[in-house]
């Protein structure tokens, strides 16, 4: 009997220390660490272009003036007749026009210039078209009319001035981008579609 007690005895301690986990090896903590946040995430603004947009006219691409030259002195005359002296404008960036009644291309892009006057024209940019037709406002004013102008003021140079501050290789229209500092960012010989998305994007980096 006490043989079977002793039996009896180890396998009790035997199975205690099996059920204490035993043999110096210790027990795994239950608890994981928490999951890697990965960082938060901003929207990126879009930064502005640098670069100057590239705008086509209906034969001629805008070219850019590297040299930004000052805009030359030049007065002109509203409907009125009263002299616009052309520093006036000064803190506006301007699309100077120098158009007139009896150029075909002038009287296709006029609407259009119309259009990008009555949506971009304001405190910080505005198109100036310059007839330099001889009879004035004799002929500016129905042509204005007829053609449903109704955005761009009626500014006159009968005495051709502006086509000598401009000189013209390529005839008429020309239009020539000036920035508010009063300096030429660039010009474009020709008819262009000015109230197109291109045309926008180059009066909108100019003024931004």
């Amino acid at each position: 009997m006490a043989i079977f007690r002793r039996i009896a005895t180890i396998v009790a301690v035997g199975t205690a220390i099996l059920v204490t986990g035993g043999c110096g090896e210790k027990k795994e903590s239950s608890a994981t660490a928490p999951p890697a946040t990965a960082p938060a995430t901003t929207a990126e603004t879009p930064a502005a272009p640098t670069a100057m947009p590239v705008f086509q006219g209906e034969a001629r691409p805008f070219v850019a003036s590297p040299d930004r030259p000052p805009l030359p002195a030049m007065t002109i005359t509203d409907k009125d007749g009263n002299p616009v002296d052309m520093a006036s404008f000064k803190g506006k960036a301007l699309l100077i026009n120098l158009w007139a009644t009896w150029c075909a291309p002038c009287i296709r892009e006029m609407p259009a210039l119309d259009r990008l006057q009555a949506e971009m024209g304001g405190d910080k940019f505005q198109v100036v078209a310059i007839s330099v037709d001889r009879g004035g406002l004799n002929e500016v004013g129905p042509f204005f009319e007829k053609a449903g102008i109704k955005s761009l003021p009626i500014y006159l140079d009968q005495k051709m001035t502006s086509m000598k501050a401009f000189p013209l290789k390529e005839g008429l229209p020309l239009s020539i981008l000036v920035d508010a500092e009063g300096r030429e960012v660039g010009r474009l010989a020709g008819a262009a579609h000015w109230d197109g998305a291109e045309a926008k994007a180059l009066i909108g980096w100019v003024t931004r």
